[in-house]
């Protein structure tokens, strides 16, 4: 579901600065929050790292919730703002690595969506604004959207809660499991490759 790298390096001050900012905001914090990842694929700011601030400020049962419900609304955003403005969007993104989703996959819209989404490899706004460019239903999207971003959120949001608890049992726990989802997405992104290929022949 989630980024993991940004140049390669993950940078916690990043989560610390997204704390002290949401923070500052008292009661509203948890909208602003979701605010920040509703508008995150605009400027392609790493959701991994949103992800993590989440767990970190609100704890992990409701860093998760708040997790999700920003993330539908920044893959929302990015997959209407692909819709409507087509040609134009594509013209902006055309150094991101977009996905190339042939007209045929509206059929299979919902199944391509949640394998991408349980590959956290893969950029989350890259999906959004690709499946945006296809003819995929948004209610294939936004469904296929929720389901499989819930592993990444859950073990995201965990190690951020689990961060103030560095070096207890929890925290390696939670560490072991980001590594576990990492590795098991490295083998579904080879799967999902074939899979869309094989859409598209």
């Amino acid at each position: 579901m989630f980024v993991f790298y940004k140049n390669g390096i993950l940078s916690f001050s990043h989560v610390e600065s997204i704390k002290t900012f949401v923070l500052s905001f008292g009661i509203y914090a948890p909208l602003i929050f979701i605010l920040l990842f509703t508008l995150a694929p605009l400027i392609f700011f790493p959701d991994g790292i949103l992800a993590l601030a989440g767990g970190l400020i609100f704890g992990f049962a409701w860093g998760s919730l708040y997790i999700v419900f920003g993330a539908l609304c920044g893959g929302t955003l990015s997959f209407y703002l692909a819709r409507l403005y087509g040609n134009k969007m594509r013209e902006k993104l055309a150094h991101e690595k977009l996905i190339n989703f042939q007209t045929r996959v509206k059929k299979h819209g919902f199944v391509m969506i949640l394998l991408l989404r349980l590959v956290p490899l893969v950029p989350f706004n890259i999906i959004s604004y690709s499946a945006g460019f296809s003819t995929i239903r948004y209610r294939d999207f936004f469904f296929a959207t929720l389901l499989g971003m819930f592993p990444g959120v859950l073990v995201y949001a965990n190690i951020g809660a689990q961060s103030l608890s560095f070096g207890s049992r929890e925290f390696y726990i939670s560490v072991g499991l980001l590594i576990v989802l990492v590795v098991v997405s490295m083998v579904l992104k080879q799967r999902v490759k074939k899979r869309l290929e094989a859409y598209e022949k």
